[in-house]
């Protein structure tokens, strides 16, 4: 383009080895923007269409994830459960193709303030995420419940998380985008006093699912607020700086959880976000301006009752299968009735204009690996956390404090990790990765029966660390492929549609784990959680995984080769 240099610049691009190929090309940001320029009638047309995807949605990483302008999709720490960050970094030919900035905002320096409030308030979810599974136990104790019946506080948040996500895009364009973040703010804070305040474990379920609902509007909404307000030539470096408060809850979370819970109260570990939503209002109401859209598309009601009664039927029916207060028929009745709506939703969608959920996307096999044979993986991913604080400090007898500062080494592992996903992705290739990791990744989840109140700290230390980063660098491949043949216009509804199996995987899972426990103790004929009968859980949770490796084989050998610089079946020049 005359007059303007584009980014980056080509000999700052670096490159990357495709699997199983002599071939090196460019990272995946610069292929899919030389794709995306062909073909098109005008400049202002491919701009609009792309930035209608990275505002919508966008490749969104498990729990907390980014786009890296080196290489590929990375970094995603894998216990940080309850929530799925939207904060990646804008493409790099989005900037390149998008028309020039003002010469007033070319001329404005650049500030961290907006993107540090918006990441400060993600922040919250994070703390909360990472914190709540290791402070299950302490609470079950103060509610006079079994531990394992604590499993649907987590199940509750995923859920409402799940089945509002949707809406967050359609309410920031219609009531504006800042008045949407300020709300989801005030009500996630509002949420977490009611689980501090909570005597209850129906009190501390309600308030959870305020909680969850409260989230899916904040990390989208937030996200959206950054993309508007930002200059363009400053969003790779607003980014960048949003990342950086999200990056420190799974790191964080657990130790300061565990201190909080250990010498003080359980109920200050959700008080903790008070201070922080307070501090985030006032800066966002003075520093952040509003946007919103003129045009609004309709939201999809019918099809958002019929998916959220749906999923609500499957989880916690599933969540009740032998064990609970609810009788064999009610659970059986919410089972079906779920099943129900979610096919009743299938035809729905298929006559729909503005389906919330597009169900085309699953006629893509990189696709529906990631989504359906990745939510295998996820469901024990959603399940260790839960059943790692119940073996650490109710079988064992460690306090939280010891519980966080061993599961810690899990995020830290994750965050190791994303230095070396790209060489070994590019080396081995997505297939590969996939199907060779699943089985390590599935081994790691069944070594922690293995564990012993006699084992030594080191060594489990050694092996969290071990399975922290091989599923962490599972879930990056996972991620990556998931949108390795989605085009542009479809990016926005495939970003929601696998956020939502993501959240829907990992509350299955949790309600897994519960199962798995309860039919444990009954076949031991024990009456409380002991290391031998929490051992088959995690062997049975680890088999549960394995089966993702199933949806990998089918795969081509060049699946996902387009992220490392190739378009499928030719080299590029």
């Amino acid at each position: 383009m005359a007059g303007r240099q584009s980014w980056p610049p080509t000999d700052a691009i670096p490159n990357v080895a495709a699997p199983g190929r002599g071939h090196v090309g460019r990272p995946c940001a610069w292929i899919a923007g030389t794709d995306a320029r062909r073909g098109r009638e005008s400049e202002g047309e491919a701009t609009a269409d792309r930035l209608a995807a990275l505002a919508g949605g966008g490749p969104l990483m498990d729990d907390m994830a980014r786009i890296d302008r080196d290489d590929l999709a990375i970094g995603a720490p894998g216990e940080a459960l309850g929530v799925t960050l939207i904060i990646e970094e804008p493409e790099a030919a989005l900037l390149a193709e998008a028309p020039a900035d003002t010469a007033a905002q070319a001329a404005e320096a650049f500030s961290s303030l907006v993107p540090a409030i918006i990441g400060g308030a993600l922040m919250m979810q994070t703390l909360n995420a990472t914190v709540i599974a290791n402070a299950l136990p302490t609470m079950a104790r103060s509610f006079h419940e079994d531990p394992v019946n604590l499993n649907t506080a987590i199940t509750a948040y995923l859920l409402a998380s799940a089945v509002f996500l949707p809406i967050s895009g359609w309410a920031a364009d219609r009531f504006g985008a800042k008045r949407i973040f300020l709300f989801a703010i005030v009500a996630y804070a509002a949420a977490c006093a009611g689980c501090g305040l909570a005597h209850s474990l129906p009190q501390l379920l309600v308030a959870r699912m305020c909680a969850g609902a409260a989230g899916a509007m904040m990390g989208p909404v937030g996200r959206l607020v950054l993309l508007r307000s930002t200059p363009k030539h400053n969003l790779v470096r607003a980014m960048s700086v949003l990342t950086m408060p999200a990056l420190l809850g799974p790191v964080i979370g657990p130790p300061i959880g565990g201190f909080i819970v250990t010498y003080g109260s359980w109920r200050w570990i959700f008080f903790l976000n008070l201070p922080i939503a307070l501090l985030g209002v006032i800066l966002v109401w003075k520093f952040i301006r509003d946007v919103r859209e003129e045009n609004t598309a309709p939201l999809d009601w019918t099809g958002l009752v019929l998916t959220g009664v749906g999923m609500a039927g499957v989880v916690y029916g599933f969540d009740n299968l032998g064990r609970g207060p609810l009788p064999s028929w009610a659970v059986a009745a919410m089972m079906i009735g779920g099943a129900g709506c979610l096919a009743l939703y299938a035809w729905h969608a298929s006559r729909a204009a503005h389906a919330i959920l597009d169900l085309r996307l699953l006629k893509i096999q990189t696709f529906t690996a990631s989504v359906v044979g990745g939510a295998f993986m996820r469901m024990g991913m959603g399940a260790t956390p839960f059943m790692l604080a119940l073996l650490l400090q109710v079988a064992f007898g460690l306090s939280a404090l010891q519980a966080g500062l061993m599961t810690f080494a899990s995020a830290a592992a994750a965050l190791v990790m994303k230095t070396c996903a790209p060489p070994i992705l590019a080396r081995f290739g997505f297939r590969t990765t996939l199907q060779v990791n699943a089985v390590i990744v599935s081994a790691s989840f069944m070594a922690y029966a293995l564990f012993k109140p006699g084992t030594p700290h080191w060594l489990i230390y050694a092996v969290l660390l071990f399975g922290g980063f091989f599923r962490s660098l599972q879930f990056t491949s996972l991620n990556g492929l998931a949108f390795a043949d989605i085009d542009h216009a479809a990016m926005s509804r495939a970003s929601t549609m696998s956020t939502m199996g993501q959240q829907l995987a990992q509350s299955m899972g949790i309600g897994m784990a519960a199962m798995f426990l309860h039919l444990s103790m009954i076949h031991a004929h024990a009456s409380h959680l002991t290391a031998a009968t929490i051992a088959p859980a995690f062997i049975a949770v680890g088999a549960v995984a394995l089966i993702s490796g199933l949806f990998f084989l089918p795969l081509p050998a060049d699946a996902g080769s387009g992220l490392h610089g190739l378009q499928r079946g030719r080299r590029r020049r």
